[in-house]
């Protein structure tokens, strides 16, 4: 079986500038990165956002996901191939950068798979245009900084210890959750405890994605709360003047990444914050610019309709041009048997008792999207060990809900591989079926928009806060803050926080373990469960099976 790398080594890409010109942009308005990639400049990103022209916005969810794999970047490239190359509709597909962290670790590469990619696939998951390294180099400086302010004399006080900035690195290091910094001398600087985070998982990332030019870039680091001092008042980074400094690192990281599918459909790739501790949506800037030059905009939110679909919903699209038209849930056999069985041990096997089990987890992430008032259709990921029993079972139980469903297989087919589907959506998202309903309200207080999730989306009959978690809300209520939206940080597995409890559970109980504060991205992440903000990697990880040839090719990719 030709590996996903292989069928990208393999593809033909066209001059980046050729991809330019089928969204009404020339070789003048992007900056090249070599032939097959490029940022777009800002003279034509101003230009663009200025069109009054909007596209059809088209999201992309799934259920829970599972190791059986759902394939949501697979179906979002090649339902955008369908509508760009099968219905000959000018199209756009908005993705994250992948982050190189867990490339190495247990997911390997993110970029699509078969017939449905984006390339150049192993530039996009390494390295790409640098962006990830910009990142990890503000977040550091921002770190030394403030390390430093105190070592030279810390006029306001900070106290040490309660320096909320965590340092950043793009790779699974569990070793640099919690460190000691400044050990030895003084010489060494004040020595406190720190930590690192994952360069995705930094409010840095999130301010990265939801900033609409340089300007804002700038008011929103300003705006980040550093900590507190030892008289327990906050301080932000636009008291110690640093947010300049780091806006210039920043700066050429802010401006979109244009690439390619392996059909030369259009792809903006930027910006990569983590679904089950972040808001998991590509840029702000890259969605808009989107809508600006194209009819239809595919896009997707991270994990299931719970994490990333919800944070999309409620938060993401209140920063975007306009609401989606159009949402598909993602969904697959072997993954709603495992949602019912709990083992992957025989998901080739047919079995309906087990599919139609599993269908809860599935009819759950359709009503949540459902029930924000836009048009719901579910694309089913073809395997080859699919039965036409089960896929007639799957097709059935979804229509019984009234709503579509269709089997594509984009991944061996490419685009061919389900252009009634293409259809369908396109159809969908021109409906004008859309009346948008937020699941919180704008003025609700912390708890309130926990609990309206909690009970909404995840079905959960109560919430539970920790002393931590009480202590938490209290400061945000003397901040001021506690208005702010909410971006619940939990097991990206399962809709209750233990990620054990599979298909739809009701009557359980969310635990809430911490609130915390990022005042430039304009949010409250709320911690739940475990949920980690630096990964490990596995016993086995994926960078055992990379490798490179003499001539530099990459292997191993999946």
């Amino acid at each position: 079986m030709t590996s996903d790398i292989q069928i990208a080594q393999e593809s033909h890409s066209l001059p980046i500038d050729e991809i330019a010109t089928k969204i009404g942009l020339n070789s003048a308005d992007i900056e090249l990165y070599g032939s097959n990639k490029a940022k777009i400049k800002w003279s034509a990103i101003n230009r663009s956002m200025a069109q009054d022209h909007l596209g059809k916005l088209i999201l992309v969810t799934s259920i829970s996901p599972t190791p059986a794999g759902e394939g949501k970047s697979t179906m979002t490239i090649g339902l955008g191939d369908a509508i760009n190359n099968q219905l000959h509709q000018k199209t756009l597909i908005a993705l994250r950068e992948p982050s190189m962290g867990p490339v190495f670790g247990l997911k390997g590469g993110a970029t699509g798979g078969g017939r449905a990619q984006v390339i150049p696939m192993e530039d996009i998951n390494l390295h790409f245009t640098g962006d990830m390294h910009a990142l990890t180099a503000a977040i550091d400086t921002l770190a030394a900084l403030v390390d430093n302010y105190i070592y030279q004399g810390n006029e306001l006080n900070l106290d040490p210890e309660r320096i909320l900035l965590k340092r950043g690195i793009d790779v699974n290091d569990r070793s640099l959750r919690n460190i000691t910094v400044g050990q030895g001398s003084k010489f060494n600087g004040i020595e406190h405890k720190s930590s690192f985070a994952i360069t995705v998982a930094n409010e840095l990332m999130a301010i990265l994605c939801l900033a609409t030019d340089i300007d804002d870039l700038k008011k929103r680091i300003g705006l980040m709360l550093v900590g507190y001092t030892k008289t327990d008042q906050p301080v932000y980074v636009k008291e110690l003047g640093f947010e300049g400094a780091i806006a210039a690192l920043l700066a050429n990281a802010l401006k979109p990444n244009l690439v390619q599918t392996i059909e030369h459909t259009p792809a903006l790739v930027h910006g990569g914050p983590f679904a089950n501790i972040a808001h998991g949506a590509n840029s702000v800037i890259a969605s808009n610019l989107a809508l600006h030059l194209s009819d239809y905009v595919l896009t997707e939110a991270g994990f299931g309709s719970d994490l990333g679909g919800q944070k999309f919903m409620d938060f993401v699209s209140n920063n975007l041009a306009k609401k989606p038209d159009a949402c598909v849930v993602v969904a697959t056999v072997r993954a709603l048997k495992y949602q019912a069985e709990g083992t992957t041990d025989h998901l080739n096997d047919e079995n309906l008792t087990a599919l139609e089990a599993g269908f809860k987890n599935l009819e759950r992430h359709m009503n949540n999207m459902r029930n924000y008032g836009v048009p719901v259709i579910v694309l089913i990921n073809h395997f080859a060990t699919d039965t036409p029993a089960e896929l007639n079972l799957l097709q059935k139980l979804v229509a019984e809900q009234g709503i579509k469903a269709l089997v594509v297989d984009y991944h061996e087919q490419g685009s061919k591989g389900g252009i009634a589907a293409a259809q369908a959506v396109v159809d969908l998202a021109n409906s004008n079926q859309s009346n948008f309903v937020s699941t919180y309200e704008k003025d609700d207080s912390v708890k309130t928009k926990i609990e309206k999730i909690a009970t909404k989306i995840y079905h959960a009959s109560k919430v539970e806060y920790s002393e931590r978690a009480e202590n938490d809300i209290r400061e945000l209520e003397k901040l001021g803050k506690d208005k702010l939206p909410v971006i619940i940080a939990k097991t990206q597995y399962s809709f209750t926080d233990n990620q054990k409890l599979l298909g739809a559970p009701t009557d359980f109980t969310l635990h809430v373990k911490g609130a915390s504060l990022k005042n430039g991205a304009g949010f409250i992440v709320i911690t739940t469960g475990h949920v980690l903000d630096m990964p490990g990697l596995p016993k086995h990880p994926a960078a055992l099976d990379i490798d490179v040839d003499n001539n530099g090719k990459i292997s191993g990719l999946f």
